[in-house]
């Protein structure tokens, strides 16, 4: 079985957050780590091969610098390589553009993929738009917010159980196909000493936009639908009304219950 796994690598959100003055997107001029919410898709894709009885998991990236630290992570826990996409025509690029270049290495990937896995969004953006992106352009099934994967079949499909609002929903889906993990879903196993080691030697291609066929001007900052206009400081909470009870205390809430739309 052949997994892909999207990992993001970003920030380390242990040091305070910057802004890039010029263009007000999240400034990645440090080093980069390991998305966690990522870190549950890579675990689950290990388990479903082992499940399998064989076959590898392969990390697709997208980052600037040529930034490897968060994928050698990713390789000690088991992945077997990893395709990096970067160039510089991708500086701003958007999700849409993003999910471009995503799928455009997903589709380099010799032979397909039985699977790929996505987190439900990344922890440096929140869009949770990407994965929906990915499926429609890799024209695949996809099934979001997963909390547990089987392959069934002789590998052949999966059962997914969705977490929705009131519970989870069973889905069966033959394969290939996009899935979306929530984080919590497994926990990640923490490589050995040994691991981190031999992650060092496993290979990670990188590949710029010319050689994947992708036209700067399709993603990046020329091609970014979504611009940061503007960055305020958020308003400071104001403090509550305190009401003293006269003997009307209860309406005077109830009005504000109104206003509120509450009741």
């Amino acid at each position: 079985m052949k997994v892909a796994v999207c990992a993001k690598q970003i920030p380390d959100q242990a040091n305070p957050a910057k802004l890039d003055p010029l263009n007000r997107t999240l400034d990645r001029s440090d080093r980069l780590i390991l998305d966690e919410a990522d870190s549950y898709g890579v675990e689950v894709a290990l388990r479903l091969v082992e499940q399998a009885g064989g076959g590898d998991v392969t990390l697709v990236s997208m980052a600037p610098r040529g930034e490897t630290g968060g994928l050698r992570t990713a390789l000690a826990m088991g992945a077997a390589g990893a395709l990096l996409v970067s160039d510089d025509d991708l500086g701003g690029s958007d999700a849409l553009g993003t999910a471009k270049v995503l799928a455009a290495a997903i589709r380099s990937i010799s032979p397909s993929p039985d699977l790929v896995l996505t987190a439900t969004e990344s922890t440096d953006g929140y869009t949770g738009t990407v994965p929906a992106q990915l499926a429609e352009l890799l024209d695949l099934p996809s099934i979001t917010f997963a909390k547990r994967i089987e392959l069934e079949g002789g590998g052949t499909s999966i059962r997914v159980w969705r977490q929705t609002e009131s519970g989870h929903d069973e889905l069966c889906c033959t394969l290939p196909a996009l899935v979306s993990v929530t984080a919590g879903v497994v926990e990640p196993r923490y490589p050995s000493y040994r691991a981190i080691v031999a992650a060092k030697a496993k290979p990670i291609t990188q590949l710029s936009l010319a050689e994947l066929g992708i036209s700067p001007d399709a993603v990046g900052a020329a091609g970014a639908r979504q611009v940061v206009t503007g960055v305020v400081a958020a308003e400071a909470r104001q403090g509550g009304e305190v009401i003293v009870d006269s003997g009307d205390a209860h309406e005077r809430i109830a009005d504000l219950l109104q206003q509120l739309k509450v009741i």
